[in-house]
Order: structure tokens, then C-alpha cells, then sequence
């Protein structure tokens, strides 16, 4: 699969107009649907007129943040649509959040990280279900460096079996990310240095029981899961 996305969701990232999201992906989906038919697209986006225009350009697959909840649009339209639909949790929008290593004080997460981000995403599953999304189309996304401290990250990976109890498969995007910058090498980095330590945490996401990977170096996971390219998910953003 190939995700495509024309708004950052790093921390500090500001909103993009939905006018310009369209510019931004609209052409990449066509490209690549021209030149690879058969391949599975997500968009990803939390605007509903995004993904609607993507999904008539061949996207089947709508990766939200936002779990839904920036725009009340977004589940409907998953279900009149019968796109695929990735949940994730966030404490806070990408333009209020913060790197994970970069915290002066831990978010808090009462009753522990693991149970808040399971509470939530059980409901956030129910309403699209609710919504009439089909229950097989439902994926989760602990939102790994998303309003979380390092430690918060680590608790939410192993932490994995609790999430996958509710009966959705769950997806890692932690590639490249600060916190495994941290955890890796002990210190600040920037992102080219951090594929060691993503495979290191994907390794052991998956051991805990995530089934959906959402990278940058497709080829050095799919050698390291002892998959074929044609196996692997990849992560693209226009």
C-alpha cells in the first residue's frame, strides 16, 4: 500500500487548506494509479472532501489521525464509500503537540497510557461501526509519538496485546520517529539516523502484536520480516 498525505502531522506542523491538499495528492493518486493499477492507496488526510476526491481517484483506504473527529463527515463517508479506515489516537492536534523528547513534563494519562489509548480507540471503533462502517475495515493506530513521552511510547508498544484485544489489527507508524532516535542513540538526532533503531522497535512492535507497518524504508523491513517488496507497506507523502 502506498499512503499518501499533503499535510504534515509532525508536532508543530500547521493545518493545510483542503484546497491545497487537493493539489498536493490528487496528482500523486493519479500518477500512481496510471502506472500501478493493482496497488492498495490510502489517503492521508483528515478532511472528508479529501478523501472523498481521493477515493474517486482510486484511493480505497482513508488514514485519519484524527480518529474522525475533525470532521464529523469523515466516518459517513468511510462507510457510504466502503473505504478501508485507519483510527489513530492523538492528546492533541499536530500544530499544539510537541516532540516526544522534548516534553518538560510527561503527558498524563490517568489510569496509565495503555488503558487511555485503548478506551478511546474502543470508542472511536464503535462510532464507525455505528457510523456503518463494515468491522473488517477497521484498523487501529496507537498514534506512537503523538502527545507522548518517550517512555509513554515504549509503555503503548508493549502494551500492543491490550489494543489487539479489541479485535481490530493494529498498525505501527513509528519510522523514524524522535522518540526511536532517543531510545537508539541516547541523544538528539535527525531522521536519516534512526532506520537502526525503527527496525529495532518495529522488530519488537511486531513481536507484541502489531500486524501493519508504516515505513519509510520498505525494502530494509521487508528483508528484516522475511517478506517480498510486493508484501510490505510502504509510506509516501506528496
Amino acid at each position: 500500500m502506498i499512503d499518501v498525505g499533503g499535510e504534515s502531522t509532525r508536532p508543530g506542523a500547521p493545518r493545510v487548506p483542503v484546497d491545497e491538499q487537493l493539489r498536493r495528492v490528487i496528482p500523486v493518486i493519479r500518477a500512481i494509479r496510471d502506472r500501478q493499477p493493482a496497488i492498495p492507496i490510502s489517503i492521508d488526510t483528515t478532511r472528508a472532501e479529501v478523501a472523498r476526491a481521493a477515493i474517486a481517484e482510486g484511493a480505497t483506504v482513508i488514514n485519519d489521525v484524527s480518529a474522525g473527529l475533525d470532521d464529523p463527515r469523515m466516518l459517513p463517508l468511510a462507510a457510504e464509500m466502503s473505504a478501508g479506515l485507519v483510527l489513530m489516537h492523538r492528546a492533541v492536534p499536530p500544530p499544539a503537540d510537541t516532540y516526544s523528547d522534548r516534553y518538560q513534563h510527561e503527558p498524563e494519562y490517568p489510569g496509565g497510557v495503555v488503558a487511555c489509548v485503548r478506551e478511546f480507540l474502543a470508542a472511536r471503533a464503535q462510532a464507525a461501526l455505528d457510523a456503518g462502517v463494515h468491522r473488517d475495515s477497521i484498523v487501529l493506530d496507537p498514534g506512537l509519538g503523538f502527545g507522548k513521552s518517550v517512555a509513554q511510547n515504549l509503555e503503548l508498544i508493549d502494551g500492543t496485546p491490550e489494543l489487539a484485544s479489541l479485535g481490530y489489527p493494529i498498525l505501527s507508524a513509528l519510522s523514524r520517529k524522535s522518540f526511536v532516535g532517543r531510545v537508539s542513540l541516547g541523544r538528539d538526532s535527525t531522521p536519516d539516523e534512526r532506520l537502526p533503531g525503527t527496525l529495532d522497535l518495529s522488530r519488537r512492535h511486531r513481536a507484541a502484536g502489531a500486524r501493519l507497518f508504516r515505513v519509510h524504508d520498505v525494502a530494509a523491513h521487508a528483508a528484516m520480516f522475511g517478506l517480498s517488496a510486493s508484501d510490505s507497506a510502504a509510506s509516501v507523502t506528496a
